[in-house]
């Protein structure tokens, strides 16, 4: 190891190049500070190396092949398809790089110092990076950490069938059986993806049901059955192991144990904070029971010039928070007044159709106030879905009786994930039914479904039925 003479000053450090980190060190260089990024691995993090952007090629592919059976109400007759796997990592893997050059691209013209090495704190002041025998130190005036979290692997077992949101998107051949055990997101576009890219899939849900609002599970289970997917619900996780090309999962019911067998199996893990080894037991910076850094609305750590972002903190671990915390992490390191919230994160599951949500489900609602009103209008009923043959879905909207604002929407349907911005920026300006009524809709399109909606929160919706308005 040859150790640096000399400490080089900077005014930003960050540990960690996933989306947090390096939106964090260009808002930061736009700022005008000196700005070193240290990575170990490659700029993107998990989100852009292995999950995010790998993931979603294969819910596109999914979306794509299943459409393909469509084709001939268009008049396009297909006579012979396939998927071909190789093909797809190949474009998968061609994704990844082009994405991560942009992100390498876009550091360099903001003359960005990226590192590639293992930091650790050595003071308040200093941190050490290795890079194979080089070893630098850096002195800082602020630092941030964005480390990300690993996987916890407790009670499965080391088996190349037992397969985990870093290694599904990676497989070399659809699985005959996927067994899929978890409630979340990744889960629910696992089982999606891989039944449409013609798997058999069991999925088995911790919970009772999804954690999304009652008419979107009761929609997602009704889809899902239709799959042919067999769902367990209320299900826990008693053992899981792979051998003689055969998954074995055996699950605590309400009525015993049942054990499933498939070619392989998908479990959802729980994360732990990438904190070991970076030197933050030698500072007073605080965490919580399991090792999360706690921060403040600013991102600030109990040590104010050392801030932490995205999946290392005690927040939600999605990449759309990270990026948020990064900016405000830069800005505030720059003396401005910028925090972040977590009121109106948005959810978003890349299923076939898509599901989209943002503010407070029925139930939450129904907790939060008074009275509230509830709305829903089935895409089915908008030209445009019957035009482009995608008429599943709805779009729900939710407000409070006495203010009017809207409070909550729910989409699941064709176009549902690029339509709920408009949702969120209506949430954050604390729109009122008025407010998303007035504006004109494109014509014809699935956005007019959102208007649809909110009218019928008041009887004014054209395309229900009278027995569901009431005149205003």
């Amino acid at each position: 190891m040859v150790v640096g003479e000399l400490a080089q000053e900077r005014n930003v450090v960050i540990i960690g190049g996933g989306p947090g980190g390096y939106h964090a060190a260009i808002r930061a260089a736009q700022l005008g500070l000196s700005v070193t990024l240290v990575e170990k691995l490659n700029l993107g993090g998990v989100c852009l190396n292995e999950g995010c952007i790998p993931s979603k090629v294969f819910t596109t592919s999914a979306k794509k092949y299943s459409d393909l059976s469509n084709f001939h109400d268009f008049g396009i007759e297909l006579e012979d398809f396939k998927l071909n796997l190789m093909q797809l990592h190949q474009y998968k893997n061609k994704v990844v790089a082009q994405l991560r050059s942009g992100v390498e691209a876009l550091c360099k013209a903001n003359k960005v110092d990226v590192v590639n090495g293992t930091a650790y704190f050595i003071s308040e002041e200093k941190i050490g990076v290795e890079s194979g025998h080089q070893f630098d130190v850096y002195k800082f005036k602020n630092a941030i950490i964005a480390a990300g979290a690993s996987l916890h692997k407790s009670a499965v077992t080391d088996s190349e069938l037992i397969l985990d949101e870093r290694t599904i998107y990676s497989l070399e051949k659809i699985p005959d059986h996927l067994i899929v055990y978890g409630s979340d997101y990744i889960s629910i576009e696992v089982a999606m993806v891989f039944q449409q890219l013609g798997a058999k899939v069991s999925i088995c849900l911790q919970e009772e049901d999804f954690k999304l609002d009652t008419s979107i599970n009761r929609e997602l289970t009704r889809m899902l059955k239709k799959a042919k997917i067999k769902i367990y619900k209320g299900s826990k996780l008693r053992s899981v192991r792979g051998d003689n090309e055969v998954a074995q999962v055996t699950i605590e019911m309400k009525n015993g144990e049942v054990t499933l067998e498939g070619s392989h199996c998908f479990v959802s893990r729980e994360k732990k904070p990438n904190i070991e080894g970076l030197g933050i037991d030698r500072l007073p910076i605080q965490c919580d029971q399991d090792g999360f850094i706690m921060t403040n609305s600013k991102c600030q750590t109990s040590v104010p010039h050392i801030l932490a972002i995205g999946d290392v903190t005690t927040t939600h671990k999605l990449a759309v928070i990270a990026i948020k915390q990064g900016k405000v992490a830069a800005e505030v390191i720059a003396g401005m007044n910028s925090e972040y919230d977590d009121i109106h994160i948005p959810t978003v599951i890349h299923a076939n159709p898509p599901i989209a949500t943002v503010g407070l489900t029925e139930e939450q609602a129904k907790f939060e106030y008074k009275e509230i009103k509830v709305s829903q209008a089935p895409i089915q009923s908008n030209g445009f879905a019957s035009v482009i043959g995608n008429k599943d879905g709805f779009i729900k909207t939710i407000s409070d009786a006495e203010s009017g604002i809207i409070v909550g929407v729910h989409m699941m349907g064709h176009g549902a994930i690029e339509l709920l911005s408009t949702s969120i920026i209506g949430l954050e300006m604390v729109a009122r039914e008025e407010d998303f009524s007035f504006p004109y809709y494109a014509h014809p399109s699935i956005n007019e479904s959102l208007l649809e909606s909110v009218e019928g929160l008041n009887g004014k919706a054209i395309h229900l039925p009278p027995k569901s308005k009431q005149l205003v």
